[in-house]
């Protein structure tokens, strides 16, 4: 505000208006990860990140900088689950056009089932020891070849708990479906201090459809509802019953499956003749890897009180 010749105060707009790039400083950065088969990555899955993106930056509180799809390795033993390599591949040409999401191939390269909890907290720790630059993922060996595992498997979660993180670094939170979710209520299938680690330390971001009551589930679930502020639920207005499953079982029937995954997904898949009667009959009768682990542990304690 100054004088003017008259001796009248003038007030100057500008002093006044926020210039749009100083808006909310504070918006925390968000890093999206999706953990799963991805067998096949379909169009629904790359529609979650967009979704996700929206509802966050929408808030006003949060500006996501990147999405992350993790393939889960081999040794999930999924019924149906095909080789990583190839649904590694697959992902990375579902987001080759995509300016945000990419594929890590870490979780998908180690020998053991490792825990959603766990991969969580190793792209959380890259992020702190790179300040938030990108780092390039580990490269995945084509079937047939002796795999160079990696020999990160177990360092991450044998470290100590982490330590408070710099407001400047992006924050990872785990991006899912309402199934996954309504997992967490299925007996031996998480442990219950990875739920609590998974929703305290991290959070979710969930994306919803008609059908999924999501909001009773997370009442339901007394670990939910303690931390129910860290979870996004995320309503998807335009429903998509796109899924994996279908996908294969099109396939298997020598169905078209054009406009449901990526061109460059299907003309792979084609190229490979990747799924089959046969392939689904793969680790049929094997005990899911969480499953077996859980229930082993569980087994453990009991014979030991």
């Amino acid at each position: 505000m100054t004088d003017n010749p008259g001796g009248a105060r003038v007030c100057h707009l500008d002093q006044h208006l926020q210039h749009p790039s100083m808006e909310n400083p504070q918006k925390t950065e968000v890093v999206l990860l999706a953990c799963g088969s991805f067998n096949p990555i379909t169009n629904m899955h790359l529609r979650l990140f967009e979704l996700a993106k929206d509802h966050m930056n929408a808030t006003g509180k949060y500006r996501v900088t990147k999405g992350i799809i993790s393939p889960v390795g081999d040794a999930y033993k999924k019924k149906g689950l095909i080789s990583a390599h190839h649904r590694v591949v697959m992902a990375q040409l579902a987001t080759k056009s995509s300016g945000w999401v990419e594929v890590d191939t870490w979780e998908s390269l180690q020998k053991e089932w490792v825990e959603t909890a766990k991969v969580l907290r190793h792209h959380q720790e890259r992020l702190e020891a790179s300040g938030g630059e990108r780092q390039d993922s580990p490269v995945l060996e084509r079937p047939g070849r002796k795999r160079k595992w990696t020999e990160q498997r177990s360092e991450v979660s044998q470290k100590k708990p982490l330590e408070p993180q710099r407001k400047d670094v992006p924050r990872v939170k785990l991006l899912c479906g309402a199934d996954l979710l309504e997992s967490f209520g299925v007996p031996d299938l998480w442990k219950r201090e990875d739920i609590a680690n998974i929703v305290g330390s991290y959070g979710l971001v969930c994306v919803t459809r008609a059908g999924n009551d999501a909001q009773r589930f997370i009442y339901e679930s007394d670990v939910l509802w303690r931390h129910q502020a860290n979870i996004h639920l995320v309503n998807e207005w335009i429903t998509n019953d796109i899924s994996s499953t279908k996908i294969r079982r099109a396939l298997r029937r020598s169905q078209s499956i054009r406009y449901l995954v990526p061109d460059l997904v299907q003309e792979y898949i084609e190229k490979h003749d990747l799924y089959s009667a046969e392939s689904e009959e793969r680790n049929v009768g094997v005990i899911l890897a969480p499953l077996q682990r859980n229930r082993a542990a569980t087994n453990s304690r009991t014979t030991t009180a």
